[in-house]
């Protein structure tokens, strides 16, 4: 019950712009990189639980061609101890996740972070992010705008108590004389791992040009959702191929 207040209470906060909806938590975010063929794309993101004050790790391994998580995949690590530091979750982390693909490897095909948009800047476009998809000037390839919309979706029965909730739409539109629209997702409902989200915004495009197959991308979405303290960020990934 004690919990459920709180959260209601933060909840309120959240909506009427109270101090308090400042408390939450920024997962900080690190883009480990791509398998040696582009088929894997993995990323971790951690921090410290607000609240708690807990140290938490988690990464996931998503099949590119599929925008699936692998077998396995997500991996979380929530130390219940204050006192653990971070770098310990993170270990934690990693030991369980390389079963799937080593560190080496996705280091050495990180590719090119293509585009970038800090939740810390008030300038950027939430919704909207045009990339030249790697660093080459002047630009080879076609520059591809990805477009994200917030979209009204039935709240799940665990989120009623703190007020509505939204689901995304993420589109690719290649900017050259007729190119090509793609639908990348679109939220039917809210899965159980998102929490209950209140928003989201563009944060990065990785992309990936492997010897020999196909390049691949990564749309990195920072998730605006309830915590104990205020609104916490967490992050999720849309994949595909270029």
């Amino acid at each position: 019950m004690f919990y459920r207040a709180a959260a209601m209470l933060c909840a309120a906060a959240l909506f009427l712009g109270a101090p308090a909806a400042s408390a939450g938590d920024v997962a900080e975010l690190d883009i480990l990189g791509f398998s040696d063929d582009a088929s894997i794309f993995a990323f971790e993101e951690y921090g410290i639980q607000d609240g708690s004050g807990f140290p938490y790790a988690n990464r996931y391994y998503i099949d590119v061609e599929n925008d699936r998580f692998l077998p396995g995949s997500p991996f979380r690590v929530l130390i219940r101890d204050e006192t653990v530091s971070l770098d310990t979750a993170r270990a934690q982390v990693k030991a369980a996740a390389e079963t799937i693909v080593a560190d080496d490897e996705l280091a050495r095909n990180r590719g090119w972070l293509a585009g970038y948009n800090p939740v810390t800047e008030l300038s950027g476009e939430p919704g909207r992010m045009v990339v030249n998809p790697r660093p080459v000037l002047p630009p080879i390839d076609t520059a591809v705008a990805f477009h994200l919309e917030e979209i009204g979706i039935a709240a799940p029965e665990r989120c009623a108590a703190f007020g509505p909730v939204v689901g995304y739409r993420l589109s690719r539109v290649d900017l050259e004389p007729g190119g090509t629209f793609v639908r990348l997702h679109q939220d039917e409902a809210i899965p159980q791992s998102r929490g209950c989200p209140f928003g989201y915004r563009l944060g990065a495009v990785q992309t990936v040009y492997p010897q020999g197959g196909p390049p691949s991308f990564a749309v990195m979405i920072a998730v605006r959702g309830l915590g104990f303290e205020g609104p916490d960020i967490r992050w999720l990934a849309v994949t595909g191929r270029l």
